[in-house]
């Protein structure tokens, strides 16, 4: 991943959108990482990745708490309690 100043970026916006097609670009600002370009395409993949990673979690979250008999009345209880 190339990584450039803000001013580069700035002067050269036209390259590096072009770039981002093909890598994500980490913007610096004062020295600091302040962001990163990078196409739709990729962002929507990523995008799509999380989601996905979170339906996993949630699926194995409820199949544990099934298992271990934990019912929907379970939960309301236990959040009541307090």
């Amino acid at each position: 991943m190339r990584s450039i100043d803000e001013a580069e970026a700035q002067a050269h916006l036209d390259d590096l959108l072009d770039e981002a097609q093909r890598q994500p670009i980490v913007i610096r600002r004062q020295g600091r990482e302040s962001a990163i370009v990078l196409s739709v395409v990729e962002f929507e993949r990523l995008r799509s990745d999380n989601i996905r990673a979170f339906l996993e979690l949630r699926n194995s979250v409820a199949r544990e708490a099934n298992e271990a008999g934990l019912t929907e009345e379970g939960i309301i209880r236990l959040l009541n309690e307090d």
